[in-house]
């Protein structure tokens, strides 16, 4: 289980090993992603291609930022219900959403 608290203002997670397990996994894909872009450029494979892995390395990261932001906002939520925090855990829930928005620019 994911232990959070909040310091400083900000939302600090203690990701529990279940937690991190999904993340990591497709953290090794985006690994086995990159290393075969760079296999591709090194063998100067077709533009189209490079790009289509690119944006597959793209999408595959959004993904892990998106769990990553899920997991955030529920401890954010839960930290504020259970503790009475809600000034703090929303004011931290919102800033990470601001800055989740500003990676689709």
């Amino acid at each position: 289980m994911t232990e959070s608290k909040l310091i400083d203002g900000r939302l600090e997670l203690r990701r529990s090993e279940d937690d991190k397990k999904p993340l990591l996994q497709r953290l090794n894909k985006i690994e086995g992603q990159v290393r075969g872009l760079r296999t591709m450029i090194e063998e100067d494979r077709y533009c189209l291609d490079e790009v289509q892995q690119i944006n597959a390395v793209s999408a595959a990261l959004r993904e892990v930022a998106l769990l990553i932001i899920s997991q955030h906002v529920a401890q954010g939520v839960q930290l504020a219900v259970r503790e009475q925090e809600s000034d703090g855990a929303v004011e931290d829930v919102m800033r990470v959403l601001k800055a989740a928005m500003r990676m689709r620019e």
